[in-house]
């Protein structure tokens, strides 16, 4: 398991690499579509590859009270449970201390949740999480943290880098696989000082893998996009750099200028079960009356299954009226349009192009659909 860095922007700090895990490689940069609880929702394993995705996501939290670790790892692994075969990341249960703020209490020695399932109490620890994950057999795993709240004070969030780090050494003596990679989490919220200690002491430790962590969590665009950039050159060079829980393409793009290498986000999936798309016109909410009687593709430039068969009126009908195929079509959508777009990206860098096209969203994806793959 290795990671090569392959070609670089002229330009910008993008760059893309090969990440090797056990279960096959990894083209970045990559967005890893979320399926918190061993389904990515609405879509099979299959219809997945044939969107073009590489490596999925799934959630520790979850799965450690749903179905439980020992069941997957009866199964043969979280791999074979689910039925995909490609690599797979898990989370550490790190989000949840923020998303479940009020069913926690934090200590040094770990987090005790509420379970919101049937309220029974969960001691969530660094070495449980990664007991779990050992368990689960994702490719990649990922080091318990305490990702604080954007409008946390100074002192709170120093608190929390201290523990995350503290942590992430307990993480990693915990760690019992050589056949999973163990990522590195960076804390530190808006604080540039924080983020500077938070990466220079998880560098230390000598990660085969680092991840940008708590952003996204309520604060400024502004604000993200600024620790994005001062915090990924921190990170070594040699290393994948995974930015957690972000976001729109444009985010996206700005982060891959920054020199970031990996992303996940339920934003394609959550949205197209809003009926929000993605599309290289703009957005489209499809339950919008001017759509009732317009027999065009979602987005004529799209090579989905969704875009190849079906036209915007049908898509509406099977919306407004609540058909579970609206969900499955739609979610195809846009996780095509996702992975398109950086599948553009990764040719865009290829071509020496990138610092030209990252702030034309549209043409990335042009540049990723099949009839472009010599580009």
């Amino acid at each position: 398991m290795s990671f090569e860095l392959l070609t670089r922007d002229p330009q910008t700090a993008a760059r893309c690499g090969k990440l090797l895990t056990a279960h096959g490689a990894v083209q970045t940069p990559a967005f890893m579509p979320v399926g918190t609880r061993a389904s990515v929702k609405a879509v099979s394993p299959e219809e997945l590859q044939e969107c073009g995705a590489q490596i999925i996501l799934a959630n520790t939290y979850h799965l450690l009270q749903r179905p439980g670790p020992r069941i997957v790892e009866r199964a043969g692994g979280l791999h074979r449970f689910m039925g995909w075969e490609g690599p797979i990341l898990t989370d550490s249960g790190g989000y949840q201390v923020f998303s479940l703020s009020q069913h926690r209490r934090i200590g040094e020695d770990g987090v005790i949740f509420r379970s919101e399932y049937d309220g029974q109490t969960i001691h969530l620890t660094p070495e449980l999480s990664i007991e779990v994950q050992n368990a689960l057999g994702a490719d990649i795993i990922m080091a318990f943290d305490e990702c604080p709240p954007a409008n946390a004070p100074y002192e709170y969030v120093r608190e929390a880098v201290a523990r995350t780090l503290r942590w992430a050494e307990r993480s990693r003596a915990a760690h019992r696989r050589d056949d999973q990679l163990l990522f590195g989490i960076v804390q530190g919220g808006p604080y540039e000082d924080l983020r500077q200690e938070s990466a220079q002491k998880t560098v230390a430790l000598d990660f085969p893998g680092y991840a940008i962590g708590g952003v996204s969590v309520g604060e400024e665009k502004s604000t993200m996009y600024r620790v994005i950039e001062r915090t990924a050159p921190l990170l070594p060079e040699d290393r994948p750099r995974y930015l957690m829980g972000v976001g729109t393409p444009e985010d996206i793009l700005f982060a891959i200028r920054c020199g970031v290498d990996m992303f996940d986000c339920v934003l394609p999936t959550r949205n197209a079960r809003h009926g929000y798309l993605f599309t290289s016109q703009g957005p489209v909410r499809i339950r919008n009356a001017r759509h009732r009687e317009d027999f065009s593709p979602l987005d004529p430039e799209c090579g989905c299954y969704t875009c190849r068969r079906f036209t915007r009126a049908y898509l509406r009908h099977l919306y407004v009226e609540g058909e579970p195929l609206a969900l499955r079509l739609l979610t195809l959508h846009n996780l095509y349009f996702y992975l398109a777009l950086l599948r553009g990206v990764r040719r865009a860098i290829a071509a020496g192009r990138f610092g030209e096209l990252w702030g034309r969203p549209a043409e990335l994806f042009r540049l990723g659909q099949p009839s472009n793959r010599s580009s």
